[in-house]
C-alpha cells in the first residue's frame, strides 16, 4: 500500500466515531405527569397542559418527553407512581388532580421541580411556604375550593330558598373535602363516596333523608364520575350544585368553580419556564379566577 493511500485510511478510521457520535439522537427532557385522575376523562385538562408547554416553546415528541403516571381515582398508588417518576429521572414533575398528587410527589423527592394544581390551600397542606414565594421544589395552581363552599351553599339557599336541610356528597379520602362540607347557618347532611357503588347508595341515602339540594364537594374522583352523577341527580330530581363547569357541560344544573382548563394550561407555562431553568421557589401559586356555569338542557346528554 502506497504511503499516500495508507495516511488516508488512517485519517477516515478517526473520522468515525466523531460521525457515529453526530449521528445518535438528542435526548429530549422528560417531565412526568402524576394524575389522580384517569387519562379517558382528563383528555381537555391534559390539552390545556400541552397548550401551557407550547407557550413556553416545548412541544411533546419533539423537543420534550412526557412519561405518564394515571392512579385512576385509587390514591393509594400516588406514592407509587411518583417513586417510578423520581427513578426515571425526569427534569420535572407535573403532579396534577388535587392534592394528592403534589403530596405524594414531594415526599418522594425535594430536588425535582414539582408543578401541582391543588384544590385547596397549599400552605395549610404543607406544600409550600407561602403564595408568592413557595420555596423549596414545589409550585403550581389551586382553585381553593374550600373558599367556594360557602358560595355554593349561597346557590343553594336561591335554589331550594325553603330549605332546612341539604346533602354535601364527598370522598372521605380527599384532604380538602371534610373541610369543604362543614359550611355554617344550614344543617348539613355529608354522605360519604369513594367508589362508583358507593355513590349509587349515597343518593339513595339522600332521597331518603329527604334533602332539598345537593352540594358535590371537591374531588377528581367525583369529577371522574360526572356522568353517573349528573345521571343520578336527574333520575332523583335533586338539585344539584358541582364545583366546575365540567358537570354542567355534561348536563348538571349549575356548577361554581373555576375554569380549570386554565389552571392546567398555567401549569403546564410554568412546566416549561422550569425546563428552561427557572426555580420553583421563584414562581408564585396562582388562584384561577371563579364564576357561575348553568345547564343549557337541565338534563344529562345522552
Amino acid at each position: 500500500m502506497k504511503r499516500r493511500e495508507f495516511i488516508s485510511l488512517l485519517g477516515g478510521a478517526a473520522a468515525w466515531p466523531l460521525a457515529a457520535r453526530a449521528q445518535q439522537p438528542v435526548k429530549l427532557p422528560t417531565i412526568g405527569f402524576l394524575s389522580a385522575r384517569s387519562p379517558h376523562e382528563a383528555a381537555s385538562v391534559l390539552q390545556a397542559f400541552r397548550q401551557g408547554l407550547g407557550q413556553a416553546g416545548y412541544f411533546e415528541g419533539k423537543n420534550v418527553t412526557i412519561e405518564y403516571r394515571w392512579a385512576e381515582g385509587r390514591y393509594d398508588r400516588l406514592p407509587e407512581l411518583a417513586a417510578e417518576l423520581v427513578h426515571s429521572q425526569v427534569a420535572v414533575i407535573a403532579a396534577t388532580g388535587g392534592e394528592p398528587s403534589p403530596l405524594a410527589a414531594k415526599a418522594a423527592t425535594a430536588t425535582i421541580p414539582i408543578v401541582c394544581t391543588l384544590g385547596g390551600d397549599p400552605v395549610e397542606a404543607g406544600l409550600v411556604a407561602s403564595f408568592n414565594r413557595p420555596g423549596g421544589n414545589l409550585t403550581g395552581t389551586t382553585i381553593m375550593a374550600v373558599e367556594m363552599a360557602p358560595k355554593r351553599l349561597e346557590l343553594a339557599h336561591e335554589l331550594v330558598p325553603n330549605a332546612t336541610a341539604i346533602a354535601m356528597l364527598v370522598n372521605p379520602n380527599f384532604p380538602i373535602a371534610l373541610a369543604e362540607a362543614r359550611p355554617q347557618g344550614m344543617q348539613i347532611y355529608v354522605p360519604n363516596a369513594h367508589t362508583e357503588s358507593e355513590i349509587d347508595t349515597a343518593f339513595t341515602t339522600i332521597v331518603q333523608q329527604r334533602a332539598a339540594a345537593l352540594i358535590v364537594g371537591t374531588d377528581p374522583l367525583l369529577l371522574g364520575q360526572r356522568d353517573q352523577l349528573v345521571r343520578l341527580a336527574a333520575r332523583h330530581t335533586v338539585p344539584t350544585i358541582y364545583f366546575l363547569r365540567e358537570f354542567v357541560e355534561a348536563g348538571g344544573l349549575m356548577s361554581y368553580g373555576p375554569n380549570i382548563q386554565n389552571g392546567y394550561r398555567q401549569a403546564g407555562v410554568y412546566t416549561g419556564l422550569i425546563l428552561k431553568g427557572a426555580k420553583p421557589a421563584d414562581l408564585p401559586v396562582i388562584h384561577p379566577l371563579s364564576s357561575t356555569w348553568f345547564s343549557t338542557s337541565r338534563s344529562p346528554r345522552p
